[in-house]
C-alpha cells in the first residue's frame, strides 16, 4: 500500500515556478511550498537504500529526484541544492516488520510522504534510515511490539490491533494526541477487546486524557505525544485480536468522524489498522 500523492501538475509543464514538494507528495505547511532540490532527494535515495537495500520504483526518492531534475533543468534551482526544511529536520526511512510484513514509512522534515508494505519473513525487526539533520544510520532489534500480551490472543501471527497501535507509535511518536487519535484510539480498543466499556487507566482512556490536556497547551513539545500514548499498547490491553477489515473500516470512521478535511493521517491510527487488516487479508488469501 501507498499513500504517496500523484503529481498534481505535469512535470515536464513549463513553468516558472519550481516543482514543490506539495505538488508531487501529501504535504503541508512550509514544506509543501518548498522546491525539490537535488541534496533533497540524494539524502531520500540514501535513506531508502539504508533500510531496503535499495531505492523503491516509484517511491518517494524517485519521485523526488524527478521533479529535483526538472527544476534543475529549467535552471530554477542549482545542482547540489538542498531545501532548508529538509536539511535542518531531515529525511527519514523507517521499517517496522510484523508478523509476515515490515511496513515501510518514509518521512520528510517529519511529514509521512510514503507508507508501503513490504513482505518478509517472520520476527519483529525495527530498522531506520536517516539522512540530513543527523548522521545516517541503521539499527535492528529483536522482540517489542510483536509479543503477545497476556489476556490477548497472538491470532496465529496474524497483526493484533495493538501490534497496529504500536506501529503508529513508532511511525509518528511525535505527533500531539488530538481528539481524533483518541476517537480512532478509543474505537481500535472497542474492537480489541470486545468490550464498550472504556477501560480505566487504558490506552483509550490515557489517549482521552491526553487529548484533553494538549487542547490547554499552546506549544507542541509541551504536548503529550502519541508514541507516549500507544508504545506499550499491546501491555495496556487486556485482551487483543487480530485486525480485520471491518475492525479497520470502524477505527477510520472514528477517526474521520472527527477531522474537518475527513482524511486519515498518514502513519496514524487509522492508517496502521488498515495496513495491518489489509496483510492478514492476504496473508489468509495466500493460506487458503
Amino acid at each position: 500500500m501507498s499513500q504517496q500523492q500523484q503529481p498534481t501538475r505535469q512535470q515536464g509543464d513549463q513553468t516558472s515556478e519550481p516543482i514543490k514538494y506539495g505538488d508531487v507528495l501529501c504535504v503541508k505547511g512550509e514544506l509543501g511550498e518548498k522546491a525539490v532540490k537535488p541534496e533533497d532527494a540524494a539524502m531520500m535515495q540514501s535513506a531508502e537504500t539504508a533500510v531496503l537495500g535499495k531505492t523503491k520504483k516509484g517511491g518517494p526518492a524517485a519521485v523526488m529526484q524527478s521533479a529535483a531534475n526538472v527544476n534543475v533543468s529549467a535552471g530554477l534551482v542549482q545542482p547540489g541544492d538542498v531545501t532548508d526544511v529538509a536539511a535542518r529536520e531531515g529525511v527519514t526511512v523507517t521499517g517496522t516488520t510484523v508478523p509476515g510484513a515490515n511496513i515501510i514509512t518514509e518521512s520528510v522534515a517529519g511529514q509521512v510522504v510514503g507508507q508501503y508494505i513490504q513482505p518478509t519473513g517472520a520476527g519483529i525487526q525495527r530498522s531506520r534510515g536517516t539522512a540530513g539533520g543527523g548522521q545516517q544510520e541503521g539499527v535492528t532489534s529483536g522482540g517489542g511490539g510483536g509479543q503477545q500480551q497476556e489476556g490477548g490472543g497472538g491470532g496465529g501471527g496474524a497483526i493484533t490491533i495493538g501490534q497496529a497501535l504500536e506501529a503508529a507509535a513508532q511511525t509518528i511518536p511525535g505527533k500531539p494526541v488530538d481528539q481524533c487519535d483518541a476517537a480512532a484510539i478509543q474505537a481500535a480498543e472497542v474492537r480489541a477487546t470486545g468490550s464498550n466499556v472504556i477501560i480505566p487507566g487504558g490506552v483509550a482512556a490515557t489517549a482521552q486524557s491526553a487529548a484533553a490536556y494538549n487542547e490547554s497547551m499552546i506549544r507542541d513539545e509541551d504536548k503529550v505525544k502519541l508514541g507516549d500514548v500507544l508504545s506499550s499498547a499491546t501491555k495496556m490491553l487486556p485482551a487483543d485480536k487480530p485486525a480485520t477489515r471491518q475492525d479497520a473500516e470502524g477505527v477510520v470512521g472514528a477517526e474521520l468522524r472527527n477531522k474537518p478535511d475527513m482524511s486519515t493521517t498518514p502513519g496514524g491510527v487509522a492508517a496502521s489498522v488498515t495496513v495491518a487488516a489489509r496483510m492478514n487479508e492476504r496473508s489468509q488469501q495466500q493460506q487458503s
